[in-house]
Formats: C-alpha cells, sequence, structure tokens
C-alpha cells in the first residue's frame, strides 16, 4: 500500500493575520467616518508641531556630519585642553579649526602674477577690505578692532610685505620657492603663491596670488557681523584689469549649504507635482461611476498627512530637523502611493454587489499582508540607521522610520475609510463628480459623448468584480507570455549578468570623502573659490599638528 505524505501548512502565520485584517476592515467598513475623519484630527494636533520648525533645525556641517565622537574630535578637544590659543600671539599653524577668517585668491589675466600692475591692484583690494566696517548698535565694528594679533599688530599677509619692501625693483627680485629668505625670517610661500613655476627653487612666474584676513575667536557674533558685510560689499569692489578675483570666507561653507535648500525646492516641487498627477491620471476611468480619482487623491491626501503627523511629533518631541530629512516626504509618498495602488486592486478584485464593509473586509485579507511585510521591513532598515554616528543621519532615518509607521496606519484606516466612503456612492451609481444617479447603460438616441460623460457602473458579469483595466490586461495578455519566452528568458538573463557586472565595477569605484563644491550651489562664489583653490593651492595642504603625550605622565620634580 502507497505511504501517504503528511501534510505541512505554511499559512500558519499568515492565515490568522489575514483573518485578523479581514475582521479589522469589516469594523472599519462599518464605521468609515470614525477612521476618516480622526487622522484627520490627529494630523492637525501633531502637525503643530511645525511651529518649533525654526528652532530645531540643525544644519551645522561639523555636528550633524561628522562621526559623534570621532577620533579628530577626541584628539582637537585633547589639544584645546592642553594646548589653549594665545589670543596676543596669534598662529595659524597652532589653530585647532578653520578659524575665523576672510580671504580672496587673485589669479592673473596673463601669464604671470608677479608683476607691479598685478600687484598694485591685490594692494587696492587689501587696502578696501581694511576699510571695511559694519555698524553693530552704537558700536563700529573694524578690521582692525576684530583682527588677530600678533604683538599688538594685525596678522599681516607676507607676500605683501615682500612686494613693499622691494616696490619698484619686485620684478627683477630673485625670490625662491616654497622658502624665502626675508630679513631674519624664512616665509613659507605655498600657502599665498600658487600655480607656480620653478627652476631649481628659484620662482620664475605664478598665476595666483591668495591672501588671508584671521579675526578673533572670542566673539563669534561681531566677527559674524563683519565677515557678512564682507560677503556683501566685496564683490561690488571688483573691477580689476590684470586679475580675477574669487573670494570665500570661514562662514561661506555653512551659508551655502543652508542656502542649497532654496535652490533644491522648486525641483523637489517639480517631481511631487509629477508623481501625484501620475498617481491620479492612473486611477482616471472612462466609467463615470467607477472612476478612481478622489480615491488616488485621498491616497496621495493619506501619504501628506502621514509626514504632517510624524514630522509634527519629531518637533515636539525635539528631534533636529536636518537639511537631509526634507528629502523624506518624497520616499513617504511613493511607499504611500504603492499601498494606495494594493489597495485598489484587491478592491477592485472583490464583488461590487457586496455591501462595502464585506468588500473593504476582503480587501483588507489580501492586500494587508502585503503592504504589513513591506512597512515592517522598511521601518526595520531606517531604525538600524539609528544607530550610525552620523547625527544627520540618525535625524533622517528617525523622521522617515516613523513617518513610514504613520503612513501604514492611515493607509489602513483613513484611506480603507474612504474607500468605503466612495464604494457607497458606486452603489448608488452616482456621478464621481457630480454625485448624481446616471443611468448603467446608454439611452438610445444618445451620443457617444453623452454615453463617456453620463452612462457608467459597468462590471465583468461573470465575475461580479469591476472590469480588467487595459493596463492590466496588456501585462496579462501580451507582457507575461512575452516573458514566459525561451528566447526572451535568455535575454532577461544576459540583461541582467550585464547590469551585475556593471554595478560590481560601480562599487569598486566608490571613493570615500566630501568635494567641498557639491555643499553649495553650481553657480556659487564659494565653487569659483574652490576651482581656483583647487587649481594653484592644492600642492600644500592643511597644517598638521602632531602631539606627543606619555603614557604613564610622571609629575614634574625641582632639578
Amino acid at each position: 500500500m502507497p505511504g501517504t505524505m503528511t501534510g505541512c501548512n505554511t499559512d500558519c502565520v499568515e492565515k490568522p493575520i489575514s483573518i485578523g485584517f479581514q475582521k479589522f476592515g469589516r469594523f472599519v467598513g462599518s464605521n468609515p467616518w470614525w477612521f476618516f475623519i480622526s487622522p484627520l484630527l490627529i494630523s492637525a494636533v501633531l502637525g503643530s508641531g511645525f511651529y518649533f520648525l525654526e528652532d530645531r533645525e540643525a544644519n551645522d556641517i561639523e555636528e550633524q556630519f561628522t562621526p559623534v565622537n570621532g577620533p579628530a574630535k577626541l584628539e582637537r578637544q585633547f589639544v584645546q585642553q592642553n594646548f589653549p590659543l594665545n589670543d596676543s600671539v596669534f598662529s595659524n599653524q597652532r589653530l585647532y579649526t578653520d578659524g575665523v577668517y576672510a580671504t580672496f585668491i587673485a589669479v592673473s589675466r596673463s601669464t604671470s602674477i608677479l608683476t607691479a600692475a598685478a600687484f598694485e591692484e591685490i594692494l587696492s583690494l587689501d587696502s578696501k577690505v581694511r576699510a571695511l566696517n559694519v555698524s553693530a548698535g552704537s558700536e563700529l565694528l573694524t578690521f582692525d578692532g576684530l583682527c588677530a594679533r600678533r604683538y599688538k599688530k594685525c596678522i599681516p599677509n607676507k607676500v605683501l610685505d615682500v612686494y613693499n619692501y622691494y616696490g619698484e625693483l619686485f620684478e627683477q627680485t630673485e625670490l625662491t620657492f616654497p622658502f624665502f629668505r626675508f630679513g631674519f625670517t624664512h616665509l613659507f610661500l605655498g600657502y599665498s603663491v600658487g600655480g607656480v613655476r620653478v627652476n631649481s627653487t628659484v620662482l620664475k612666474s605664478a598665476r595666483a596670488i591668495r591672501l588671508f584676513y584671521f579675526l578673533k575667536e572670542d566673539n563669534r557674533s561681531r566677527t559674524d557681523l563683519w565677515l557678512n558685510e564682507f560677503l556683501r560689499v566685496f564683490p561690488a569692489k571688483l573691477s580689476p584689469r590684470f586679475i580675477k578675483v574669487t573670494y570665500s570666507t570661514s562662514l561661506s561653507r555653512q551659508v551655502e549649504f543652508e542656502a542649497n535648500t532654496k535652490d533644491v525646492i522648486p525641483l523637489f516641487s517639480i517631481t511631487y507635482v509629477i508623481a501625484i498627477a501620475f498617481s491620479i491620471l492612473s486611477c482616471l476611468r472612462f466609467d463615470c461611476v467607477r472612476n478612481k480619482v478622489w480615491v488616488a487623491t485621498f491616497g496621495v491626501l493619506s501619504a501628506g498627512l502621514a509626514v504632517l503627523s510624524s514630522f509634527g511629533m519629531m518637533l515636539h518631541i525635539g528631534v533636529p530637523f536636518v537639511m537631509t530629512v526634507a528629502n523624506s516626504p518624497f520616499l513617504i509618498l511613493g511607499i504611500g502611493v504603492d499601498d494606495m495602488f494594493i489597495l485598489i486592486s484587491c478592491w477592485q478584485q472583490t464583488n461590487v454587489h457586496d455591501r462595502v464593509e464585506n468588500r473593504l473586509a476582503d480587501t483588507y485579507k489580501e492586500a494587508a499582508i502585503s503592504i504589513t511585510i513591506t512597512t515592517l521591513t522598511d521601518v526595520l532598515a531606517f531604525y538600524i540607521g539609528l544607530m550610525t554616528p552620523f547625527r544627520s543621519v540618525r535625524s533622517f532615518c528617525l523622521y522617515t522610520s516613523t513617518s513610514i509607521l504613520f503612513c501604514y496606519i492611515y493607509s489602513v484606516t483613513f484611506f480603507g475609510a474612504f474607500l468605503v466612503l466612495n464604494g457607497r456612492r458606486e452603489n448608488r451609481n452616482q456621478h464621481w463628480l457630480t454625485c448624481k444617479e446616471v443611468p448603467e447603460e446608454c439611452p438610445i438616441g444618445q451620443s457617444k459623448w453623452y454615453e463617456l460623460c453620463c452612462v457608467g457602473g459597468a462590471y465583468d458579469p461573470h465575475t461580479g468584480s469591476e472590469e480588467v483595466q487595459p493596463m492590466n490586461h496588456f501585462f496579462k495578455r501580451y507582457y507575461a507570455p512575452f516573458l514566459t519566452k525561451p528566447w526572451t528568458k535568455r535575454c532577461v538573463i544576459l540583461l541582467y549578468m550585464t547590469y551585475l557586472a556593471v554595478s560590481i565595477y560601480g562599487c569598486f569605484q566608490i571613493k570615500e570623502g566630501i568635494d567641498l563644491r557639491n555643499l553649495a550651489a553650481d553657480d556659487s562664489y564659494v565653487v569659483k573659490y574652490y576651482d581656483d583653490e583647487k587649481a594653484y593651492f592644492s600642492e600644500y595642504g592643511p597644517n598638521i599638528m602632531v602631539i606627543i603625550r606619555a603614557r604613564n605622565p610622571l609629575p614634574m620634580t625641582r632639578l
């Protein structure tokens, strides 16, 4: 006697969950107004958190986009504690930050900038910078009053001192590079002179001169006023004949980074409009009763309410709002629209003659498992991102994961409730726009336009569900059979292998680091400065500070 194979149930988890969602769908269908209005009220209450948006904004580049307690930060903290700056004896080589400064790069329009004509224009710009002043209440802030000092004198630009010393003989003077003996000191010209051409160590020509104007770090509010005045006035002072000038300040990187939002908003607005329009038009039907335009509109609204609620709640709690979080709503819109399409597809497969609460119960039974699994995986992925040492990534992941949860909740409550309300309209065979009852069949003698606009309520008489849409028909009748052909399978495998190979190659081309140019808009003055800095001053990098400390420090003893 042949043995019998013991059956194995594989739906022991899915089945009870589906039954639970079926019961929940029937409950929502029986009380649609409660589930429709409640999310609106909750969103209004939580959305009040946007009142704190300005206070919660945190876009400091170092704080948000560098690791918390990274080795560099800990080492800098050690230097700050053990090697504090001396304001009376400023040294840019002892700075443990970028410092507070204004700077400009003068690039020669000819082959060399080491000419009297070019330096006269540079000296003119130097005097204009030093003459800048700005009012702070009743006080006049000048460069001389704010500049970093060494032995009670503002830090000079030594290359200008060299030119002033030699005067008319400057062009005939044999300068050495990168070190030049000037009096009793050796000057390092690598940071001041760029684009050089040397013969041995003798400087034959140079394309660029860079000047720095360092300010004190003891009162940033006062120095920031002067730097902002520099950015406002300095471009208007530029009218040189022999040089081209680019400029920047210690504030510029942060200011231009924050200004990026104004440039990005129009682009995001376009993408939102396209995504929303596509979602709504995809649900357009030629049947004036079965039309799902309002359903799609409220599906998009459901995603918007999720963003409003989640962001408002995070702002109420006090979670920092970083610029990267502004990208999150587009992801939530995509997830919400995806859930909407799944629910609409399952709704259209239910029997149009059933009660709307039963139709929603059947819809949830089929669709809820799918959207629940995708929600759990998405939320888990973003919550894992909370373990990163970057604060900006933490904020983005927290805002986004919370938004996904609200999107899921509103999909099975707010959107499901509207499906029921729309289903009641369809049961009464009412027009989607005017809500007036229309005939199911076109009266004799009426035009095609009348049939298109004023006749509706069609369904598949064999299944009792709504008629199959052209796009569904295309994928079922043409696209799916096309994919199952042997030669199509081979082409798909070949394309995928090519895609995989290109992707693997691309992974090996990834480089760590960040290009500072990308922090500002393409047409920003900072980008032009960075371009000149890279072109003419990339040979000598930033200062390197070496600190040697004992593993077991011993107390000082009297010799």
